[in-house]
């Protein structure tokens, strides 16, 4: 049952007059206050981010704050994106529904912030609504997390940090090595199962390109970098022989896999498109 809270603002969201807001913000990340709330608790603020991430950080929650999370360039495919939040642990202080044209669907719990579990929705699924949920002592409560703006391969689940299990085909793979956030080449040394996905050790020989250091250097004569890629448990991963072109998105610090041929593989199709001339671009297969 919804709080008379909660009705109330269902009736208003879009009738009210949007207080001046009084924040700091850079269109990536906002920081805020209940305090410039206290007597005025039904104020509902509106927050605008347009970046592919940030954070929101809320303390001493009261009242009510809408969050419009957008890409910062207007294009066609900006309706595919995905929204990905993954609370911090001490978040606490207010439920988050999703918005969408007024009607609310609850995302998460005030318990279930905590867990500092990643929760992704799509971006045609509506704004953030998050309602503080009242307290006689808000000193000590604190909504936050981060965001990131995610483009899905296809067919991959909008609530789902990671790819679709199915291998990528001849044309994906090409568009992987020249979109992922990394690409490198290497073995597997070991899988490990965790609650809801598998955490893969990789050994890698030749690292293209990384967006943040996920893979590090072991040092040596030899240069050889180490890390671990994330993927959905039910992909039944398992360690094997021969070497692999990784290539994948970095997500919260994380690296997910995307699409993993063999590399073998990958250097024969690689090498058929250079010799059509349709290769997207350019990678040292020497």
């Amino acid at each position: 049952m919804l709080s008379p809270f909660l009705a109330y603002f269902l009736s208003l969201v879009f009738l009210c007059r949007i207080a001046r807001s009084q924040y700091s913000s850079d269109q990536c990340s906002w920081r805020g206050s209940g305090l410039t709330h206290e007597g005025h608790t039904r104020d509902v603020e509106q927050v605008y981010l347009r970046c592919a991430q940030g954070f929101l950080e809320w303390l001493y929650p009261t009242g009510a704050i809408i969050v419009n999370l957008r890409p910062n360039t207007l294009s066609p495919a900006a309706s595919l994106l995905s929204v990905c939040i993954k609370p911090s642990a001490e978040s606490s202080g207010t439920h988050i529904y999703l918005d969408r044209l007024g009607k609310l669907r609850l995302l998460l719990h005030e318990e279930d912030q905590a867990e500092g579990r990643v929760h992704c929705f799509s971006i045609q699924d509506g704004a953030l609504f998050i309602e503080a949920v009242p307290q006689k002592d808000i000193s000590r409560k604190i909504t936050a997390f981060q965001y990131e703006l995610v483009n899905h391969r296809p067919g991959a689940d909008p609530q789902s940090l990671s790819a679709p299990c199915q291998p990528c085909t001849d044309t994906e793979v090409l568009l992987a090595v020249c979109t992922s956030d990394f690409v490198a080449r290497g073995n597997i040394l070991g899988v490990a199962e965790e609650e809801d996905q598998t955490s893969v050790t990789v050994s890698l020989s030749r690292l293209y390109r990384q967006k943040t250091q996920v893979f590090v250097s072991g040092g040596g004569r030899v240069k050889r970098w180490t890390g671990f890629v994330k993927m959905p448990s039910q992909c039944g991963v398992k360690p094997g022989d021969g070497e692999f072109l990784f290539t994948g998105t970095v997500r919260f610090g994380e690296a997910w896999l995307s699409c993993a041929p063999r590399y073998k593989d990958f250097l024969r199709v690689y090498q058929d498109a250079l010799q059509r001339g349709t290769n997207p671009c350019h990678l040292d297969t020497d």
